[in-house]
């Protein structure tokens, strides 16, 4: 079924989600503060987040300041870095091993290419030749064309855009389409 239709099933059913707009956030992460959200997760569990001081570094290594953990940060993202340099900077990568998250100006968030691990084929058996696909990296990202290919493992695949996509984030989710048709998805190493 499609949205629509499930909308007009929970009408008939009488349910008061039916005209329940869409939801575009994690529901339980007050204020979008998913740092503040992990850290508090953690001290119900009786584990202290540690305090990781880390560098924020430009993409040729020089150092530009310094951050409270990798865990605030997020590919793509602009605001609060802490640094002003006189010119827009954007993440373009964190590293939590290191706690180094890298800066840099927005043209250095475009990717032609990203690996997907953990995929589970939907519509399809799985992925043995080269296919094409739309396929969308965030909510509202709008499904760009590309060439799926078979990895090294069955649940991995490399995805080769037409077209670079911007702000490429490690750890959301690649769906893959055909029309309306989910084929699959996996998570963005």
């Amino acid at each position: 079924m499609n949205k629509t239709e499930v909308r007009a099933l929970a009408q008939s059913m009488g349910l008061a989600v039916a005209a329940k707009g869409d939801s575009q956030e994690i529901c339980f992460v007050p204020n979008g503060d998913y740092a503040a959200f992990l850290d508090a997760y953690l001290r119900s569990k009786g584990v202290e987040p540690a305090a990781k001081r880390g560098a924020i570094v430009s993409a040729d290594g020089r150092t530009m300041g310094e951050h409270t953990g990798v865990h605030h940060f997020t590919v793509g993202q602009r605001r609060g870095l802490g640094i002003a340099t006189g010119e827009p900077l954007y993440v373009i990568a964190t590293d939590a091993a290191t706690q180094r998250v890298t800066v840099g100006p927005s043209e250095q968030l475009f990717r032609t290419r990203l690996g997907a691990k953990d995929v589970n084929w939907i519509s399809w058996a799985g992925l043995t030749a080269p296919a094409r696909a739309q396929v969308k990296i965030r909510n509202k990202h709008e499904a760009a064309a590309a060439t799926l290919h078979p990895a090294d493992a069955p649940d991995r695949v490399e995805v080769r855009f037409d077209e670079p996509q911007r702000a490429v984030t490690p750890g959301q989710a690649a769906v893959f389409y055909e029309g309306d048709l989910v084929l699959g998805g996996g998570w963005i190493e």
